[in-house]
């Protein structure tokens, strides 16, 4: 049964919000304007991805953080001890419930009428808005797993590298905005590439958990990120070895251990 997922969110506010956030995330946070989202990332200094998340400007110096797995009050205590002087305050909002809502356009963000923190919030995400209220479902879920949108389980926070889960593509990481926490290692993953786990669609035949690893004979090949029961199948979202991937495109489907059968879908790039 798929069960829906908690709105893990926090505020950053004040003068000082655009600069502190600039300077922390790895996304081009000076493009964002008001009332539209992107998506970003909170990395360590080995360029790890601490938290992924949705980053919507609610006003000039006021931006929302929808995190995309991880606990809100953990990230909020952890950006604090980087505002030193600036004028900026970082909150936990208690959370909340995740649900689907009609198609909007992507990046776009309608917040609800009351204007303020208990009021519901749209993101666009074209075919469907992902909306935070009061009443949650999981309708949401398929057709972001479809897209390659991860959501990431608690065992990857801090473990995984941008290229792994397609953050480039998702202009999550930018290469060009200057200093921020892992940047000189995204840009020479970008530059040098290198990185020999990437992002992939697939079927498995049997039950699996967020966070388990796949493993062939033995081997650890891969991890799985979100998976989702349909009705004859469970499809995931894993990050996968470059070299079971082409052995999959060879054969379609991979007999890995535990009986355990997997077909590969779709693939994105880094």
């Amino acid at each position: 049964m798929n069960l829906p997922l908690p709105a893990e969110t926090l505020l950053l506010e004040g003068a000082d919000a655009p600069a502190f956030a600039h300077a922390q995330f790895s996304s081009a946070v000076k493009s964002l304007t008001v009332d539209r989202w992107q998506f970003s990332a909170w990395l360590d200094p080995r360029g790890r991805v601490l938290t992924l998340f949705h980053l919507a400007r609610l006003a000039d110096d006021r931006y929302l953080l929808l995190l995309r797995g991880g606990s809100a009050a953990v990230m909020a205590e952890a950006l604090r001890r980087f505002v030193f002087r600036s004028k900026v305050r970082i909150t936990a909002l208690p959370p909340r419930h995740l649900a689907s809502g009609p198609a909007l356009a992507q990046g776009s963000l309608v917040t609800g009428p009351t204007g303020d923190d208990d009021g519901d919030v749209s993101f666009g995400c074209d075919s469907h808005s992902l909306r935070i209220t009061s009443v949650g479902d999981d309708a949401w879920r398929l057709p972001q797993l479809r897209d390659g949108w991860p959501w990431l389980p608690e065992s990857c926070l801090g473990e995984l590298l941008p290229p792994a889960i397609s953050l480039q593509r998702l202009q999550a990481v930018v290469v060009d905005k200057g200093c921020y926490p892992g940047q000189e290692i995204v840009a020479r993953l970008h530059f040098r590439g290198g990185h020999k786990r990437h992002l992939h669609r697939v079927t498995l035949s049997q039950a699996a958990d967020a966070g388990d690893v796949l493993r062939k004979e033995e081997r650890d090949i891969g991890r799985v990120l979100d998976v989702i029961a349909t009705d004859r199948t469970f499809e995931a979202l894993a990050i996968l070895n470059d070299e079971l991937v082409a052995e999959a495109n060879d054969v379609n489907t991979l007999i890995l251990d535990d009986d355990v059968a997997m077909t590969l879908l779709s693939s994105w790039p880094s």
